[in-house]
């Protein structure tokens, strides 16, 4: 297993900060972290996203920031790994610092929100509804301006982020950026043993021998470092993925709950409620009209 990266983001000398189109099988799925802040919206795909201590499916539409620092990875479903898959995972994103347009250009009074939002992103932030739109949008034009036309387009686009309240923050006020390399290892190899492997029965033991951790230890941890037991965890991974499957609807309700790896019918009716609010006949229903 690979241990966290602090990834170097290319740099070049003619641009402050980096606007980057990402269109591969899949997104970097090591976890890693980066001094540059991180913007980025979903242009296609679906997986799994970790930032700091919060675990949650990402989808296409999502407009994210990630702060300076922050031990994050969007880890595709493994669907896109299969040999022939034809699916695509996309994203434009944007690299900057807090120094990119100056050594204090955000502490200029005039940048004052801008820097509240710059604050606020130690957290990661997810934003939602009609500005998680309006930001998209704006991303798309902001990929294909140079420049110093660019440069104060990406201004007004922080303006604009900066003074919308449709924000969700993502990790813990708790979570500290600087984890141990260690503590960092042991989640990313837990966290890619679920994602190839939730389709099966998965043991605690299992999960602890790969931590290192007896059983008990492994649950205290996992709960700490994430905010969630690893049950629950375990479950959102099913899912998320059960979601997926329901959209496509190629498989009948009493498959897809074998295929995500849940032991009988009435167990993920009750496990998909409580995760999405809704019964995965509901959920068909409401996605495919069917």
């Amino acid at each position: 297993m690979k241990k966290p990266l602090l990834f170097k983001i290319p740099t070049s000398e003619k641009e402050s900060f980096r606007v980057q189109l990402d269109d591969q099988a899949y997104f970097y799925d090591p976890l890693h972290f980066h001094p540059e802040l991180q913007l980025t919206y979903i242009v296609e795909g679906t997986g799994t996203f970790f930032i700091g201590d919060h675990i949650q499916n990402f989808k296409a539409g999502d407009v994210i920031l990630i702060g300076s620092n922050l031990t994050h990875v969007f880890r595709n479903e493994k669907a896109y790994y299969e040999e022939g898959s034809t699916l695509r995972a996309k994203a434009i994103s944007v690299f900057f610092t807090e120094t990119s347009f100056g050594e204090k250009f955000f502490s200029l009074p005039e940048a004052y929100l801008i820097k509240r939002l710059l604050q606020k992103s130690v957290r990661g932030l997810m934003f939602k509804k009609v500005a998680r739109q309006k930001i998209a949008s704006k991303m798309r034009v902001l990929y294909q301006k140079e420049g110093f036309d660019r440069m104060l387009y990406f201004l007004e686009l922080l303006q604009e982020m900066a003074r919308t309240e449709d924000i969700e923050f993502l990790s813990s006020i708790g979570y500290s950026r600087y984890l141990r390399e260690s503590d960092s290892k042991k989640i990313n190899d837990v966290f890619e043993f679920v994602l190839a492997n939730f389709s099966k029965p998965i043991k605690l033991q299992e999960v602890a021998d790969i931590a290192n951790m007896s059983v008990t230890s492994f649950c205290r941890y996992f709960k700490l470092r994430t905010r969630k037991t690893f049950s629950l965890f375990l479950n959102e991974i099913r899912v998320g993925h059960a979601c997926k499957l329901l959209k496509e609807n190629q498989f009948n309700i009493s498959e897809i709950c074998y295929e995500c790896g849940f032991n009988n019918i009435s167990n993920f009716n009750r496990q998909f409620k409580a995760i999405t609010d809704f019964t995965p006949t509901e959920y068909k229903k409401r996605y495919t009209n069917n």
